[in-house]
């Protein structure tokens, strides 16, 4: 019999889905308007998607986001990910490892990633709150690239079995420094304001994923997760900051960590907008689990290399040929958004 701890994984990915279905994500990144030039003057053949970066060496802009592993179930979907990585060349972050550290049993959902897709760009994941051996321990687990490590506090207030001692900051730091891996600080869906951004960077932090509001939403799963107390939290369901106001807030740190992005990423503009905005890539996970869950591995296939394609074709219709050339795109914030970015000045 599987633990607790694989039994609530199974939890998380059958209410995402089901949240997916029942109040389909409308990304936040509808509120930043391209203005259209006619005359971009581009070749689609010219377009490089590569991200610009020595340590994430992308031929993408956009990769399978943290979601799955931790149970024989999940371990199935990490496999169907984990081939469609391999096929596609997209990098791919595991779920939450911290299971795998209790639970033996585990482990193999999550090796598993790096067996199928040896030669690819994979990234271990665990939560604020474990040690910097602990950290090392999951890179090790499946020969990881880079890791993520997910804070969650909003998360975890609301879970049922959630911590309640949020004092990160100093394991972080000496995660930070000590494991052998570029490291990316990665909010869970709420967001990150420039003030959170500013104490990452103090860390010692050359990532940040900012991981808005408008994607999954863990206050709503956790909820449901707790049948007795539906919607006990509901007035923390639109708690944080969205993925278009948490780019828009690391505009204003001073030499702030290089950013990535996720959080209700819907298609291929959604990736070019994040990138305008300032994100070096942008993660996608709701989505593409809807499509591993509801078409398989090859429909998954299907829609990343579609993806790819029509990315090319947006970036050569905005005049470029890079992400270099994408600071140069003009946009217009919608008055909600603009309203809010003028407050926070």
């Amino acid at each position: 019999m599987e633990s607790a701890h694989a039994h609530r994984k199974d939890e998380h990915l059958a209410l995402a889905e089901a949240e997916f279905r029942r109040n389909a994500p409308t990304s936040s990144l509808h509120d930043v308007r391209i203005i259209h030039q006619g005359l971009p003057e581009t070749r689609v053949a010219d377009v490089d998607l590569s991200v610009m970066d020595p340590y994430f060496n992308f031929t993408t802009p956009f990769y399978i986001e943290a979601m799955t592993g931790g149970s024989q179930k999940t371990g199935k979907v990490n496999a169907q990910l984990a081939t469609a990585a391999k096929e596609t060349g997209l990098a791919m972050a595991v779920g939450s490892q911290s299971v795998a550290l209790k639970d033996p049993e585990a482990i193999a959902t999550f090796k598993s990633v790096r067996e199928i897709n040896p030669d690819g760009f994979v990234m271990a994941n665990i939560g604020a709150g474990h040690t910097a051996e602990h950290a090392q321990q999951v890179v090790d687990m499946i020969q990881a690239n880079a890791l993520e490590v997910h804070i969650n506090v909003a998360q975890e207030v609301v879970m049922p079995e959630g911590d309640r001692e949020y004092i990160w900051a100093e394991e972080l730091q000496r995660i930070i420094e000590t494991v052998s891996v570029p490291v990316i600080i990665k909010e869970v869906g709420f967001g990150m304001s420039q003030e959170t951004i500013a104490q990452i960077r103090d860390l010692g932090a050359q990532y940040v994923n900012l991981g808005g509001r408008s994607g999954t939403n863990f206050a709503v799963i956790e909820d449901r997760r707790n049948r007795e107390m539906t919607a006990a939290h509901g007035y923390l369901y639109d708690w944080g900051q969205t993925t278009a106001e948490s780019l828009l807030e690391a505009q204003l740190v001073e030499n702030a960590p290089t950013v990535f992005a996720t959080g209700g990423i819907q298609d291929p503009l959604d990736v070019m907008k994040a990138q305008i905005l300032g994100a070096k890539a942008v993660g996608v996970a709701g989505h593409f689990l809807h499509t591993v869950l509801n078409e398989g591995t090859d429909g998954l296939i299907t829609e990343i290399t579609r993806w790819q394609n029509h990315l090319a074709k947006l970036y050569a219709m905005v005049g470029a040929t890079n992400q270099a050339d994408l600071a140069k795109v003009k946009t217009v914030l919608s008055p909600e958004l603009k309203n809010y970015i003028d407050q926070r000045r």
